[in-house]
């Protein structure tokens, strides 16, 4: 059992989102003095961004993107419930086909008003907000102890797909023009929905190809019982609302998120619009770091697990070790991007250094959540995931109104 995350369908609006509108010209050079190395890719990334005109300014360009979390946020608590009782295998795939599938109404929804376009990434975040909740119900029931880290950090699959997005959106752009982004987009969300249908199962008990002795050492192996049903217990939202260690996840995720979300929708026209890289540079450079998320990501779960394995440090030591590397240290780093002034290398070094960081979170915050409570981590992911998400549509919204006729 593999848990495959597929990439939110509104990625694919982030690596092509100003070669579909009308950049600003007038408020990037009248605000914006760069270095004379720099003015021809800027020329060429504006003879590109007024190939096909949508007047959006960045404010409109940032309800676009922010829309898809307006209510993404409300389907991650049912997400976790629904998983459940129905199991992972038919929400957290029903979740993203259907979300996949409402991408390839987006070029219309796009040529017809912007609103249009806002309201089916509404609909789509709703329908891919229950999708992570869904799945850490897996985990919880698949994954023994000291493979946690391992196992959550295959939810880093969706910075990989974000970092392939960028480079075949540019080159699909280029070769087919931007509406075919959003139709191969869906066409790879049903591939990996059959793949989904006939490879996952809920439990060990349904999985017919595995061994007697495999199903016995995960089921042998979990850390604590777990209740298969899903159908026998409520429930207990005051004691998850009065926990400690819960809250202290809460605040953990929101925080790291913010920096993530603002980074990953802003990086690519921070790059282009401030450092004049053209749409080509911008989208293979930023695939870089979602590459190196998930690498880095592998290696801390492996730490993770083989300290937890060999008792060198205790589970709980292990996640805030994961989490000093997710947050304390990107933190760190963001806060130095605002001192790298014209220096597009360095500022390329920091934001790639911070998002890389990011995948540690999968050993910290992720795997935590199934350690303080099995039984209800898909419902508490979902609630780490309602608070942390609100920054989803929080920071673009924020960078827009900042950064609007003042590059």
């Amino acid at each position: 059992m593999v848990a495959i995350v597929v990439p939110p369908p509104e990625i694919v609006m982030v690596a092509q989102c100003n070669s579909m509108t009308q950049d600003n010209k007038s408020s990037t050079n009248n605000s914006l003095i760069l270095p004379n190395d720099y003015q021809n890719n800027t020329n060429e990334y504006q003879e590109v961004t007024t190939s096909h005109l949508f007047p959006w300014n960045e404010y409109e360009q940032g309800l676009a993107l922010g829309s898809y979390f307006w209510i993404y946020i409300f389907s991650q608590i049912p997400g976790g419930i629904f998983a459940r009782k129905y199991g992972a295998k038919l929400v957290f795939g029903m979740g993203n086909l259907l979300s996949a599938l409402l991408g390839s109404l987006l070029p219309v929804a796009m040529n017809y008003h912007l609103y249009a376009l806002i309201f089916i990434r509404v609909i789509q975040g709703l329908l891919a907000g229950v999708a992570y909740p869904a799945v850490h119900d897996t985990a919880a029931k698949w994954i023994p102890q000291n493979q946690r880290s391992r196992f959550t950090s295959a939810y880093l699959g969706g910075p990989v797909g974000i970092g392939l997005t960028y480079p075949i959106s540019a080159l699909l752009i280029n070769l087919l023009g931007w509406e075919a982004v959003f139709y191969f987009g869906s066409l790879i969300g049903i591939i990996w929905y059959l793949a989904w249908y006939y490879l996952a199962f809920d439990t060990p008990m349904e999985h017919p190809r595995i061994s007697e002795k495999e199903r016995t050492y995960i089921l042998n192996n979990l850390g604590t019982s777990v209740d298969y049903s899903g159908e026998n217990k409520s429930v207990p939202w005051r004691k998850v609302f009065t926990s400690v260690p819960f809250l202290t996840l809460l605040i953990t995720s929101w925080t790291s998120c913010t920096g993530f979300y603002m980074l990953l929708l802003k990086s690519p026209a921070y790059l282009a619009q401030v450092h004049g890289w053209s749409m080509n540079e911008t989208g293979i450079l930023s695939a870089i770091p979602n590459f190196s998320t998930m690498i880095f990501g592998l290696l801390v779960a492996q730490l993770c697990d083989w300290l937890i394995r060999t008792e060198k440090m205790t589970i709980t030591n292990a996640r805030k070790l994961a989490v000093f590397f997710s947050v304390g240290m990107p933190a760190i780093l963001i806060f130095g991007l605002s001192f790298s002034g014209c220096h597009p290398i360095v500022a390329f070094f920091l934001l790639t250094s911070a998002v890389t960081l990011f995948g540690a979170a999968s050993s910290g915050v992720f795997a935590n959540i199934v350690d303080i409570s099995p039984n209800y981590a898909s419902v508490l992911f979902g609630v780490t995931g309602f608070v942390g998400n609100t920054c989803g549509f929080i920071s673009p919204i924020f960078v827009g109104l900042m950064i609007n006729n003042n590059q």
